[in-house]
């Protein structure tokens, strides 16, 4: 029994320190949008933020033990790529 407690302290500990970097990882994403200098940094700053957006929705898939939302995760995930695809074209050759 000790040995089951023990890994479950641990667990816990390994999802906090992975709220801490994916919180950390939010708000350098956020500087690097608001300082960013030109259209193609802001931009790929959104795409980072929504790329830790979906670790954030899976840890708390996890967290919650609901793993529906890690289908939430993948459609937005499809939905992103798809967008940055959508921008870059537009960045390049226009409408």
């Amino acid at each position: 029994m000790a040995d089951s407690s023990w890994t479950a302290s641990l667990a816990a500990v390994i999802t906090q320190i992975a709220a801490a970097l994916i919180f950390m990882a939010l708000l350098f994403g956020g500087v690097r949008l608001a300082i960013g200098r030109t259209l193609v940094d802001r931009i790929v700053a959104i795409d980072m933020l929504t790329v830790i957006s979906l670790s954030l929705i899976a840890l708390y898939a996890h967290v919650s033990g609901r793993f529906v939302y890690i289908d939430v995760a993948l459609v937005y995930g499809l939905l992103s790529f798809l967008a940055v695809l959508a921008i870059a074209r537009f960045l390049e050759k226009g409408l």
